[in-house]
């Protein structure tokens, strides 16, 4: 093994440097980045990549899961944007990543456009309102400064419905296409069955405290295991994403290997996170599964 390559605990080859690699993730509010990248950010951040992370609203909407900041909430003095501001920057330094921007700043705030349905989604200034094209060339003008070799979204669904999420990924996707820099990779997001199956096993067999749902099927955001196409192994870099996932203490209650959100849905801290490749070609190095291994495989710098 020459020393610029590592194995990681799935005993697949990787570089042992990222230095010049760079990639771009877009997400709606604090606290999606860690919860489905955070261990990705985590190991691509230590190894050298630029990690750049664009948040499109502060999650004003929000629930509040601690009794002392349930004054902040939308309903009440309706200050919980900026506090998810600073627990966002909190949850970015436990993960190492120095790059984050939020989509429109410093001109223009999107607004959290709370949950599909909602009064909310009917206010002007909010993201499901965004006019897509001027929101996709606010974003394609971070895409030409930063110039990321591999994009991560949602996908077409924002993962389970959220308008925000809808919209974030209709905006990655159209900015993608507007921006003169040419993306090599775009990834979306996913959450394979067998998984998420596992971790409400486990969940049961332990006794946590969490709620969990009976079976997997009963959740809107898994997907068939089919649908993986690239398997990034952060296992490494689990005590990080756990303490991101801390930062964002009004948000996500952490209990051992389980976290919760104010659904009270109990899910493992994964250290293994899912992807969909749908821009670029799927590339060497592979898992034992055929999956890939690397999201800058076939990157030519």
């Amino acid at each position: 093994m020459g020393k610029a390559d590592r194995y990681f605990t799935t005993g697949v080859l990787m570089k042992d440097s990222y230095q010049g690699y760079r990639v771009l993730l877009v997400h709606a509010h604090p606290d999606d980045e860690t919860i489905n990248n955070g261990a990705t950010m985590a190991m691509y951040a230590a190894l050298g990549a630029q990690v750049t992370l664009v948040t499109c609203t502060r999650g004003e909407e929000g629930e509040v899961l601690v009794e002392e900041h349930s004054h902040k909430a939308a309903a009440h003095d309706d200050l919980l944007g900026d506090h998810r501001v600073i627990e966002l920057a909190d949850a970015m330094k436990a993960l190492g990543v120095v790059d984050h921007r939020f989509l429109g700043e410093p001109s223009k705030k999107y607004r959290d456009s709370g949950m599909m349905g909602t009064e909310p989604n009917n206010r002007p200034d909010c993201f499901w309102q965004a006019d897509l094209s001027i929101a996709a060339a606010e974003l394609a003008v971070i895409i030409d400064e930063v110039k990321p070799h591999v994009l991560i979204t949602y996908d077409e669904f924002g993962g389970y419905g959220h308008p925000d999420h809808i919209q974030a990924h209709r905006v990655a996707m159209a900015g993608a296409e507007k921006s003169e820099w040419k993306i090599q990779k775009i990834y979306w997001n996913v959450m394979p069955r067998s998984v998420i199956q596992e971790g409400i096993d486990a969940m049961k067999e332990l006794g946590s405290d969490f709620f969990g749902a009976e079976s997997a099927d009963d959740l809107p955001f898994c997907k068939d295991d089919s649908f993986v196409t690239a398997h990034i192994d952060g296992n490494a870099y689990v005590e990080q994403k756990m303490a991101a996932m801390r930062a964002h203490a009004t948000q996500i209650a952490v209990d051992g290997p389980f976290f919760a959100l104010s659904n009270n849905l109990g899910l493992q801290v994964w250290g293994n996170e899912y992807y969909t490749l749908v821009q670029g070609e799927k590339s060497e190095p592979f898992d034992s599964h055929g999956r890939e291994s690397d999201l800058f495989a076939g990157v030519v710098l």
